[in-house]
């Protein structure tokens, strides 16, 4: 009897559940699909993301790439849509995103990932040179930003064996137009950057280097203003400081004999004087002639760095002083000339009216006044002594090297 009261008892237990009113079944909260970046800049990304809920709002949880859930920076929003503000330069964030439906919440999505862009280079003399932001976080490394790239010279300007690292920075969204085979048209706000360093073994890079000084190009409306920074002690940084002062540097040479040089830091004005012309302070290396080697020029184009032009035929080569293979003395003399010499030698330039000597390349040599003055030439390249050497400044020591070049060729004349 009590068996059968007990199912009875089930019976009318299992009834009554079945007509329960407050039963209903919970849709499940579906995840976030699709998280897409765009408008990524350095500072500033936007992340959306699709949904299939029929209601729900958000939850995004970011941080800087591999922190862990629950400690990052959250935002709550009804759209599917968030732009994140005040991110890091050149650095790499997770995110998570999780619906929130009426009745529960969906798991979080899998983690997507992005980097935000390198901060735009500042075209100003601030006080360091980090401030410009010209290379990446650890400057010693001279590592060029993603808003610079370095750029390289056929022939180069002698500088008491000084090696030197050149960069150049466009303003976003601009490129150097084609003119001719000599300067193009920097855009304003065009930073050029030349570093002057030494290694501590000719011999062996991976012993280190030692850094000395990076000199500054700025155009702005139109104009060129210069600046210098002098890289301190501790080789973490360098101080814009336009006053001269001389570094003592040691190091080996490729013979593995020990080198000291009193390096000698130019002043604001000696750097005016050798990029003077006709008042007026101009770029010195950087014509396209110069640049017009290894496919350099090519890339330039391809990378929209330079405009109007489309076949760099058109533009001569300055030629590798050096490579006595495929140029012949008096091209490599002539070059050498140019770069080292032809700044100040040239109609405008510092020593325009008190020499009628004319060292640019493209000058014909009848109108060079080489020839004539060959004597004066070989004798003020053929030892030191401060202001009657040539070149008057930018070097503190006679080159053998470019003056066994010139001597050569001054006497083929």
């Amino acid at each position: 009897m009590k068996k059968l009261i007990y199912l009875v008892a089930l019976c009318f237990l299992f009834i009554s559940c079945s007509e329960d009113t407050d039963d209903k079944l919970i849709v499940q909260c579906k995840t976030p699909t699709n998280t897409q970046f765009s408008d990524i800049t350095s500072e500033t990304a936007t992340i959306t993301w699709e949904d299939n809920n029929t209601s729900a709002s958000y939850i995004l949880e970011y941080g800087v790439s591999g922190f862990v859930l629950g400690f990052g920076e959250t935002i709550e929003t009804s759209e599917t849509s968030v732009t994140l503000l005040g991110l890091g330069a050149n650095t790499s964030y997770d995110v998570y995103i999780q619906s929130i439906c009426t009745d529960n919440v969906s798991i979080q999505t899998e983690v997507a990932t992005f980097t935000t862009a390198a901060p735009l280079v500042i075209p100003e003399f601030l006080p360091n040179l980090s401030e410009l932001n010209l290379f990446t976080e650890n400057l010693t490394d001279l590592e060029p930003s993603d808003r610079a790239f370095i750029y390289n010279l056929n022939t180069t300007l002698f500088t008491d064996y000084a090696h030197k690292q050149r960069i150049l920075a466009l303003p976003v969204g601009t490129s150097m137009e084609y003119v001719d085979d000599g300067f193009p048209n920097f855009p304003d706000n065009t930073v050029m950057a030349k570093t002057f360093y030494y290694l501590n073994n000719e011999r062996d890079a991976s012993e280190g280097r030692i850094l000395v000084e990076t000199r500054i190009l700025i155009k702005k409306n139109g104009l060129w203003e210069l600046g210098n920074y002098k890289w301190n002690a501790d080789q973490t940084d360098a101080v814009l400081d336009n006053t001269t002062s001389t570094v003592p540097i040691t190091y080996e040479d490729t013979n593995g004999t020990t080198v000291n040089i009193d390096y000698v830091i130019p002043s604001a004005q000696d750097c005016i004087d050798c990029h003077n012309n006709n008042n007026t302070i101009i770029p010195i290396g950087p014509k396209l002639r110069a640049l017009n080697g290894n496919n350099q020029l090519e890339d330039w184009i391809s990378n929209n760095y330079l405009s109007n032009l489309t076949d760099v035929s058109q533009v001569a080569v300055l030629p590798d002083w050096e490579d006595a293979v495929n140029y012949t003395l008096e091209e490599r003399a002539r070059a050498y000339f140019d770069m080292n010499c032809a700044h100040c030698h040239t109609a405008g330039g510092f020593c325009g009216d008190q020499s009628y000597l004319r060292l640019d390349y493209e000058t014909p040599f009848a109108d060079s006044y080489i020839f004539e003055d060959k004597i004066n030439i070989d004798s003020r390249m053929s030892f030191y002594y401060q202001g009657v050497s040539m070149p008057l400044i930018g070097t503190t020591m006679m080159h053998p090297e470019g003056y066994d070049l010139i001597s050569q060729y001054l006497d083929t004349l």
